[in-house]
């Protein structure tokens, strides 16, 4: 039989070899599950940018965007902004004094509610959709180009600032890739007219 003392150191080294075990499965646990972990948010990071479609790229493609926002001021005030983009007469006569290739009647707008538009010798087309009077126009407006039944949405806010008048105007649901060519566009031949006009 072996003695108390003997038991005791055997028990002892049973224990201290346990812990051991012990301390080095819960050290494999952690780094496996450490491991499990790492995998599984790159699996997830590379899943959410196929999603969004945006592996390898920037977030935002200017060729795929389909909407413009401007902000641009004017000496006249609201009101005069308002009925120059709403009449025939002053819309055409804004044209024709920055560009020599429209007509004198370059514009025909039915200025109201629901009513048609045709702008720079038929080029633009559209319908009004929402008026407020001496504060916002709405548009659904076309390029005559594009395809059958496609519209985007032009909208001209008005704020009073001082005597003239503060513009933002926002352009969406175009066709994909026309971003820079419409950008351009508002600028040179609505905003620089206008401007050009109200000299």
């Amino acid at each position: 039989m072996k003695s108390s003392i003997a038991q005791k150191i055997e028990i002892r080294q049973s224990t201290l070899f346990l812990r051991k075990r012990l301390h080095f499965a819960n050290k494999k646990f952690v780094a496996v599950f450490l491991f499990i972990v790492c995998i599984f948010f790159t699996q997830l990071s590379s899943f959410s940018q196929v999603k969004s479609g945006t592996m390898g790229k920037p977030v935002q493609d200017s060729t795929k965007e389909t909407t413009i926002h401007q902000e641009i001021n004017f000496k006249a005030n609201p009101q005069r902004l308002y009925e120059t983009l709403l009449s025939s007469k002053e819309f055409s006569a804004c044209t024709k004094k920055s560009f020599n290739n429209f007509t004198d009647k370059s514009a025909n707008i039915d200025s109201a509610v629901g009513g048609a538009f045709s702008l720079f010798d038929g080029h633009i087309i559209g319908r009004i959709l929402e008026l407020v009077l001496n504060q916002r126009i709405v548009e659904a407006w076309r390029v005559v180009d594009w395809p059958a039944g496609i519209y985007s949405i032009a909208k001209f806010e008005f704020k009073p600032e001082g005597s003239g008048t503060h513009v933002i105007f926002d352009h969406i649901g175009f066709p994909e890739g026309l971003k820079e060519h419409l950008s351009i566009g508002w600028e040179q031949h609505y905003w620089d007219a206008l401007n050009n006009y109200f000299q």
